[in-house]
């Protein structure tokens, strides 16, 4: 069974025109919504998906009516990949996943992000590396300085509870306590 899904973000954009071209395509059930492709909660997309079922087919007129990003792509099709169904867009022919063409094209578009993130995580490790070799302290700044913390610990120990020293300094109990 062959399942739409249309999308609009914009005045110029139409649910009608796409809806048509779902139903010439031969959908079925057509899922559609007013919203940015960018909200990563698409309540009629999630609808959608927990509806497709082994052999069923997504068909989208076109591939940025499912996604914003080729990872967000990616993650929706390895999604709907999980569940037996196939994915075939209608303005881009490439990408299909019941043609072997369509699968070796979105492999390759998958290995290239995946070498993405990679390059990402890889750059962002060199350069906390980096800042770290030249004195740079990473997190949060502390609540405290470093007088405060001494004194709150001298108080502690002087029999005064958390909950009196944490009120005196503006922060909760468990701060002192991890003194």
């Amino acid at each position: 069974m062959e399942f739409g899904y249309a999308r609009v973000s914009s005045e110029g954009q139409s649910l009608t025109a796409q809806v048509a071209e779902l139903k010439a395509a031969g959908c079925h059930e057509i899922y559609q919504e007013k919203i940015s492709g960018a909200k990563s909660h698409r309540k009629q997309l999630t609808r959608l998906i927990a509806r497709l079922g082994q052999g069923d087919v997504l068909v989208v007129t076109r591939l940025d009516r499912l996604a914003r990003s080729t990872r967000d792509l990616l993650n929706l099709l390895g999604t709907i990949a999980d569940k037996g169904t196939g994915f075939r867009s209608l303005r881009d022919a490439w990408a299909n996943t019941e043609t072997p063409h369509g699968r070796l094209m979105l492999t390759v578009l998958g290995g290239l992000a995946e070498f993405e993130r990679e390059l990402i995580r890889s750059r962002t490790g060199e350069g906390r590396a980096r800042a770290r070799a030249r004195g740079v302290v990473m997190g949060r700044k502390p609540k405290l300085t470093y007088h405060q913390r001494q004194e709150a610990i001298a108080r502690r120990n002087a029999g005064e509870t958390l909950t009196e020293i944490g009120r005196s300094y503006n922060v909760s109990h468990s701060t002192i306590s991890r003194l």
